[in-house]
């Protein structure tokens, strides 16, 4: 929403320009599948929002680690207040091979619809065989509407 010649704009709407951004870095313990939408340790952002309709953009970057040959999917998504949004990033150790490592990232475009405390994560599935490294990160910004 534009600031009009005139208007007396308030603190709020100030405050409401300007994109926060969060990071939240390395996680605290790797974790070991086979796992179904885990938390992952230490990666876990809770952030605040003003105004209905704020927009938040996201990437999850997963350290994929397989330690024995492994033919199952593993996967890390965004969750925002309890439930998983948008895409998956993706990992899968080719047939027959032993020593890939993957970091896998995903981007995110999300609306949050209500103002108020929420809560970003990082949550993993990961196949039998596959560690979830400490280099895994979650970074998220929030642009409010004025």
């Amino acid at each position: 929403m534009p600031i009009l010649a005139g208007q007396i704009v308030t603190a709020g709407q100030l405050n409401r320009m300007q994109p926060i951004a969060y990071r939240a870095g390395q996680q605290t313990n790797a974790l070991t599948g086979p796992l179904t939408n885990a938390d992952v340790p230490g990666i876990i952002i809770p952030f605040t929002t003003q105004a209905p309709g704020a927009v938040i953009a996201a990437e999850i970057v997963c350290d994929f680690d397989p330690t024995t040959t492994v033919g199952g999917l593993s996967s890390g998504r965004l969750w925002i207040d309890g439930s998983g949004v948008g895409e998956f990033a993706v990992y899968q150790q080719g047939p027959g091979t032993t020593g890939d490592r993957g970091s896998t990232p995903q981007t995110y475009r999300e609306v949050i619809p209500s103002p108020g405390a929420h809560t970003a994560k990082l949550v993993v599935t990961l196949a039998a065989g596959v560690n979830l490294n400490v280099y895994s990160s979650l970074l998220l910004t929030v642009y409010e509407v004025v």
